[in-house]
């Protein structure tokens, strides 16, 4: 089994003309990223556009990641849902494909309890025979995973880690505090650094898929002490950001960068609107700035 530390993209699903899953531009981007030196992936997160695809299409998806990935490295599948059945099919699916870990949302919208929410991830893990990573982003589910909360968890030796995409690091750095072994990938690629300090083991982020290599360089530049180097690949990470956050879809703006390196993985799914001209003539500016190609 492989390492479950470091720099996992949280994939991108290709789409065809059709609307289509695409499998032929999904192994190139997974093939891509191998070569890049990540050490995993995570599929069908949000990043991925989970809630947009069917239960079968969720499947399809991460068989063609594991039949890509062939063991290379290691692969975390999303099965959150919004009932536990629905994530419990998934993350049995997920667990015949091999998969290293079960990563879940909380359930959202009905605004569970903190005692149905763990009992939703004992669950999970109890029928599906799954390591689970909870996946704390408070921002989109409206759900705070606390210490707390994870603490409670980690009473079931098959949760392992969090994913937590949160800026709240005084959580993050309790967390480490108190559970020296628990997983912790930072979730926001803008803040990698300061989750890095404040005690987390890797990342899983989004622009990871066309930018890999600056992350793998900030953790290289962060692991040897040299501060210095850390902030300045972050700092250019972040200029990139700064022009996909201007164009108001950022998952589109992903796409389309990856089509001007020569990786085109289509649009996003409806209610998604495609990128302005004025989005695309940022991106492609934001491609030459930064010597992207």
């Amino acid at each position: 089994m492989h390492s479950l530390t470091g720099i996992f993209p949280a994939l991108l699903t290709p789409f065809d003309a059709k609307g289509a899953v695409d499998e032929k531009a999904l192994r190139a981007l997974v093939d891509r990223n191998i070569k890049a030196g990540v050490q995993g992936f995570y599929v069908c997160g949000s990043t991925g556009e989970a809630f947009l695809l069917s239960h079968e299409e969720r499947k399809r998806v991460l068989e063609i990641v594991v039949s890509e990935v062939a063991g290379r490295v290691s692969i975390i599948c999303h099965a959150g849902a919004i009932g536990t059945d629905l994530s419990v099919d998934l993350g049995k699916h997920a667990v015949s494909q091999g998969v290293d870990a079960v990563s879940s949302l909380p359930p959202f919208y009905y605004k569970f309890s903190a005692r149905e929410i763990i009992d939703y991830y004992l669950d999970l893990a109890r029928e599906t025979g799954a390591r689970i990573i909870p996946y704390n982003i408070p921002s989109l589910s409206g759900v705070a995973l606390t210490e707390e909360i994870i603490t409670e968890l980690r009473r079931d030796p098959r949760v392992i880690g969090v994913k937590f995409t949160s800026n709240d690091f005084y959580q993050l750095e309790r967390m480490r505090s108190h559970d020296p072994k628990l997983i912790i990938y930072n979730g926001f690629d803008e803040m990698f650094l300061s989750g890095l300090v404040m005690g987390a083991d890797g990342a899983i982020g989004s622009t990871f898929n066309f930018m890999a290599d600056k992350f793998l360089a900030i953790k290289k530049a962060y692991d040897a002490g040299d501060l210095a180097t850390a902030r300045r690949i972050q700092g250019e990470a972040n200029g990139i950001l700064a022009a996909l956050i201007k164009t108001g879809s950022v998952f589109l703006a992903e796409k389309y960068v990856l089509s001007l390196l020569g990786c085109p993985i289509g649009e996003s799914r409806r209610p998604f609107k495609p990128l302005s001209e004025d989005s695309r003539t940022l991106l492609k500016d934001t491609v030459r700035q930064y010597k992207l190609v």
